[in-house]
Order: structure tokens, then sequence, then C-alpha cells
């Protein structure tokens, strides 16, 4: 069968590295989708490339950035792409061209601002293409139901991108979890500096919040941690004036806490608590990019981890002292000059989704099976969705939130 043809919706930091105005200041001064799958290109999984926005004045300057800061750093390392629209164009809908132009069986990538996640991905699944979508998923619980609907309807994959899951230290985490007895606690946090917000002012606040950007990939562990257990209430809460003060949209919340009860399926006599923190205000100069840690406890133990330092640190006069994860996304070379990174967990992310769509394809698997697997499918992280929107909810009116699993159907009340 020949490779999978896959379509970049969205050319921002995530997928180029481009910032607009150069690149990006973060830990992710290459991208992460691009470079991927132009690497997988490279290994035969992946076929035709193009990508989509709704600029095309941008990819000029784009496509000098690839050529310079991938091509040029791994062997010449093919960076082609059709794009979408023109050069000379500027089009809201230019997805739907895009996608109309692939074929049924391709797939599709969408890294943009969360409000758009919904319609692109029902435009693809309803012309029969594979998705993957970063989180979160959706918005909205009711919009997660229904693309779980449309996709079993059409045979499709669609796959949320929780590369925390391929973290090997939160992997291993989630396996000795099975041995710990009942869920008791979960606490997390995860931050990013005051920078990124730079970088989110267009939308933070107005189109989403810290909770579905960063909380997202700890609710998610947490709920693949304790398949036995379910939400059932969420309360939020959030601190403000930090983001409001370097320009954001009067709305933005700098730091967002979510309180979730959870109780045991078939079992109402045994209940955990679950507290998801998440931030973008973090100081300029931590020396890390993304904090990140997590304490579990269950009956029979304890899970404590902490990313963030990960053992590795490098200081230089410039910068100071920073700790580097290389586990995410390794963009050192090998001793031959290609790129080296196919062992990152942010990688390995990409290629299984790949791999799932293609097992799929060939007969090998069914989307069922993709769910019992474990996957990041929509059905697997339903829970995720209903919690990041139930606790939306807690803070705009300002109370506790009911989430509600009835016959696979769930509701907010």
């Amino acid at each position: 069968m020949a490779p999978l043809n896959v379509l970049m919706v969205g050319t921002g930091e995530y997928t180029t590295g481009w910032v607009g105005t150069g690149g990006s200041q973060s830990d992710k001064k290459v991208g992460v989708v691009g470079l991927t799958l132009f690497d997988l290109r490279r290994r035969g999984k992946v076929g035709k490339l193009s990508m989509v926005g709704t600029n095309g004045t941008k990819y000029p300057a784009i496509r000098e950035h690839l050529q310079k800061n991938i091509s040029g750093a791994y062997n010449g390392l093919d960076v082609s792409f059709e794009s979408f629209p023109a050069d000379d164009k500027r089009d809201p809908d230019a997805y739907k061209a895009a996608i109309d132009a692939l074929s049924p069986g391709d797939a599709i990538t969408i890294f943009t601002p969360d409000t758009t996640h919904y319609p692109i991905a029902l435009y693809a699944i309803q012309r029969k293409i594979h998705v993957l979508v970063t989180k979160p998923a959706v918005k909205e619980l009711a919009h997660h139901q229904e693309l779980l609907d449309e996709a079993k309807k059409h045979g499709v994959v669609v796959y949320v991108e929780h590369h925390k899951r391929f973290d090997p230290a939160y992997a291993d985490a989630r396996f000795k979890a099975k041995n710990l007895g009942d869920f008791n606690y979960f606490y997390s946090y995860m931050s990013q500096p005051k920078s990124q917000l730079e970088t989110f002012k267009a939308w933070a606040g107005v189109d989403s919040d810290i909770s579905y950007y960063l909380n997202s990939h700890h609710v998610d562990i947490c709920e693949s941690m304790v398949p036995d257990f379910k939400p059932v209430k969420v309360t939020a809460s959030a601190a403000k004036g930090i983001a409001t003060d370097l320009g954001c949209d009067p709305a933005t919340e700098d730091t967002i806490t979510l309180l979730v009860n959870w109780e045991k399926k078939g079992d109402p006599s045994k209940v955990a608590t679950g507290v998801y923190t998440a931030s973008w205000t973090a100081p300029q100069k931590a020396g890390v990019h993304s904090n990140q840690y997590f304490h579990y406890m269950a009956s029979k133990g304890e899970i404590r981890t902490n990313q963030a330092k990960r053992g590795y640190d490098v200081t230089d006069d410039e910068g100071g002292l920073a700790w580097y994860n290389p586990f995410y996304m390794k963009y050192a070379p090998d001793e031959e000059g290609n790129f080296a990174g196919q062992s990152g967990y942010g990688y390995i992310s990409f290629e299984k989704f790949v791999d799932a769509v293609t097992a799929v394809k060939e007969g090998r698997a069914s989307l069922g099976d993709l769910d019992k697997r474990g996957l990041p499918t929509l059905r697997n992280t339903i829970a995720t969705g209903a919690i990041l929107h139930a606790g939306r909810v807690s803070l705009d009116e300002k109370r506790t939130v009911d989430i509600v699993e009835k016959d696979g159907r769930w509701s907010l009340k």
C-alpha cells in the first residue's frame, strides 16, 4: 500500500516553528509537526505532504525558515509541500479546498485555535479523511460525541495528540498504577512562561484558556490511569491580573485549577479527588519551558513524577541555567547528519497515528482495536473532554458542574 498522504492544517509554531516575525523562541524553534512528517516521509511511512493556513503571504518566509533550519540542519531533508491558499491570498476557509484536494483514506493534522478544531475535523471526517487533532479535541462535550459518532459512521481514525501518554516516565507510571489498587487522589501542575502569551495573544482568553491548553495533558493522563473510575463533578477556580497587565484580553485567566470528584464505576461508595492546575504566567527565566509534575495516590501505594528538569541542565553566559527536554523532541542530528529524534515522545505520538491509520487501511486493525490498545482516540478521551468543558462552565457560571454518563452518552448538568 502507498504511504499515507497528510495535510497539515495550521502553519504556526507547533507545525513549522514560524511565529510571524521569525523562528519561535520557545523549545519548538523548528516546530514539531512538519519536522516529524518530513522525517516520516524520508522513512517511507508518509507520502505526499501539504499545508494549509489562512494567510498565504506567510509561505515564502515559512519555506525559507524550513529550508534553512531543517533542510540545512539535517542533511538536506526534503521540506517541500503543496500549500493552500496561494502565496498572495488570504482565506479563512482555505482548509476546505485543501481537504477537498485529498482522497478518502488520506489524513490531516489539526494545529489551529481550539474553536476551529470541530468544524475542520467534521469537514474532514465526512469526506472519509483520518484526523489527528491537537488537544483539546474540541471545547464542547456535545461536539466530542458528534465527532465520535461521525468517525464511526465514516470508518475513520480520529486521534487526539495527547503526547504525554508516550512520555516514558508517564507511560511507565500508568502501567504501575494498575497494581496500586483503587484511585484515591491525583494532583498535577503544568506551566509555561509569560512569553507564551505573546505567541497566543490573539486567542488567549478569547477563544480558549490555559486549562484547555495545558490541564488537558494531565487530565488525560489521569483518565488513562483510572479506567475503572469516572468523573462526576467539577469545580473550577482561576487567578487573574498578570496576563491582562501584559495586554491580553480582560477575560484572560492566568492560572486555572480544576477540582474533580471521581467515582468508581459500579461502586459509588469509592470516590477519589483530582486537582489539576495550569498556568501560562510562570517566570520568564525559570530554566524550563514547561514545568510538569504529578502525584498519584491509590489504596496500595503512590507515584510521584517531576518531568520538568529531567536531570539534564545546560548553563551559558547569555541565558544562564536551563533544563532541556530531549525526551520530547531531540533536535541533535545523528552521526550521518540526519534527524535523529525518532525516540522523542513528541515524534512517537505522530508515528503511532500514522501506523494506526495504515493498520486500519490495510485491514490489520479496526477502530475498536485502536480503542482497546489505549491510544488517545476520541472514545478514550471523552472523560477529559467532559472535565475541561465542565471547568469552563464552572468558571463562567460560578458553580459546580455535574458530569452525567448514561449508556455511553455524556452530558453536563
